[in-house]
């Protein structure tokens, strides 16, 4: 354990911030999952809707840091190139 008080202070916030990155990751790719769900049942109306609550998602994941901007878009791009093969 840190001993100067900066230090635990420090420990304090990076537990906190690792906290709010789990549960944003894991959200991301819950959402992500939901659409990918809906794809596998053919069910194009499902998958749109949880493809346009899964993008403002992974926008802010990028946004934030959590995740590359690069990745987000590829992960985006495969997501809605799966929901228009089902048309």
């Amino acid at each position: 354990m840190p001993n100067i008080k900066s230090a635990k202070k420090r420990a304090l916030l990076s537990e906190k911030s690792r906290q709010r990155n789990v549960a944003a990751r894991s959200k991301m790719r819950t959402l992500m999952k939901k659409v990918l769900a809906a794809v596998a049942q053919n069910n194009k109306e499902a998958a749109v809707a949880a493809f346009k609550e899964a993008e403002p998602v992974l926008d802010r994941a990028a946004c934030k840091g959590l995740i590359h901007k690069n990745k987000a878009a590829r992960h985006k791009s495969e997501l809605a190139s799966k929901i228009k093969s089902l048309a």
